[in-house]
């Protein structure tokens, strides 16, 4: 008896694969590249803290409102050109929204950079893992940690353009197309041909149909079943970041009376814990099955942070920052992969679908931890990150277990 060993991937399934790591990169340091920038467009357009809170809320409107159109895109465009399309019209919305003279032409292109970022987002997964299944491994989690990497070096050359006194058109033309640029080159080493190989057509033998037929049905509402289930997922794994992102802070200088320098280091243990994860998840996936990461990743997020918030100290909330940022590293990668292999949905269909409807849990967390935390406190609020990890590890099993691309799922 032999084993096969697996085979190295082709020249143009590694050309690939650097190429949608580019498209990630792009599409985490464009954006990156403006939000240093606020401050100072805040203050030129005259916005009080509400208007500007309204403002910047038309970057997720957008994404929401155009959210369900890129399975559309992917499937008239092709994966790899609609997500170089999406990142060419998110540069110029951004380029247009650091230009604006006006809190409405602020709005306006933010709206449109939002929506065409939300094309992006779905179609470079997409081709991601279109990517995955010809390496027959997974790699989705790799490319999101690029991701995290491109935001960083965003921030970093917005940081520089600031501190050697480019304006803003200088700084932000400058960014959409050395990243346009970037990603033009990216499309050229991108896979082609279809989005996903045609099903087989049964056999004609009516027993066979009437049974297919009965199988198709049961098949329809387990897809539903699990579509719901995995954006649940998929959500969970933005609240963390979220939660994050927003409160961290706050509750460390607030209610923990951690100093301002102290208090940062929250949400840069989530930040930098789920690069980590996302590094070493793709070996992990390979190893254990998403599933199994999955269901330990909401077990060490729903540990960590619920120990952290019952016994409230400043380290302990910054490791149990640490600990949800590391749990949750896989979540929304593992919900976009099996979304994508969903049965019975149009290439790109459940992708479009599973990013709308976190991207509209993430925009309703904030308010809604913010509203628990006036009625009680932040750091009842906060029991929203080990609820979340609680949430991932009841679900997880509509995950499969098997190798990345196994079509069993066992």
């Amino acid at each position: 008896m032999t084993v096969d060993a697996p085979s190295r991937p082709a020249l143009a399934e590694r050309q690939a694969r650097v190429a949608v790591a580019v498209l990630f990169f792009t599409n985490g340091a464009l954006f990156a590249n403006l939000l240093p920038r606020y401050p100072q467009i805040k203050a030129d357009l005259d916005m009080s803290n509400a208007v500007y809170g309204l403002a910047v809320a038309a970057f997720p409107a957008g994404a929401i409102a155009a959210g369900l159109a890129a399975g559309t895109a992917i499937r008239r465009l092709g994966s790899a050109r609609a997500a170089v399309t999406g990142t060419l019209l998110t540069g110029a919305g951004i380029l247009a929204a650091g230009l604006a003279d006006s809190v409405a032409l602020f709005a306006g292109a933010l709206f449109l950079a939002g929506a065409m970022d939300a094309v992006t987002d779905v179609a470079q997964n997409a081709h991601g893992l279109r990517v995955q299944r010809r390496y027959g491994r997974s790699i989705i989690n790799s490319f999101h940690a690029i991701w995290s990497i491109g935001a960083v070096a965003g921030g970093s050359m917005a940081a520089v353009a600031i501190a050697l006194g480019l304006s803003r058109g200088q700084h932000l033309t400058i960014s959409a197309v050395v990243f346009a640029i970037a990603a033009c080159v990216a499309l050229r080493y991108c896979l082609s041909g279809p989005e996903s190989e045609p099903a087989p057509a049964p056999e004609a033998d009516d027993g066979r149909l009437d049974r297919a037929a009965g199988h198709e049905a049961t098949a329809r509402r387990r897809t539903i079943y699990v579509l719901a289930a995995l954006v649940l997922i998929a959500t969970a794994g933005t609240l963390v970041e979220d939660a994050g992102s927003s409160w961290a802070t706050l509750y460390l200088s607030g209610s923990l009376h951690a100093s301002v320098t102290l208090a940062a280091f929250g949400y840069i243990a989530l930040v930098g814990a789920q690069f980590v994860g996302r590094i070493i998840g793709d070996r992990l996936v390979d190893r254990f099955g998403q599933r199994t990461v999955a269901r330990a990743g909401g077990l060490i997020t729903a540990a960590g942070m619920g120990l952290a918030l019952a016994v409230p100290s400043v380290p302990g909330t910054i490791l149990g920052f640490a600990a949800a940022g590391f749990g949750v590293a896989t979540l929304v990668p593992a919900a976009m992969h099996e979304a994508d292999e969903l049965p019975g949905l149009k290439p790109g269909s459940g992708l479009a679908i599973v990013s709308w409807l976190m991207r509209l849990g993430f925009l309703a967390s904030p308010p809604v931890v913010g509203l628990v935390t006036d009625v009680t406190s932040l750091r009842v609020g906060l029991l929203v990150v080990p609820l979340a990890g609680l949430l991932a590890l009841l679900l997880a099993g509509v995950l499969r277990n098997g190798n990345a691309n196994s079509p069993s799922g066992t």
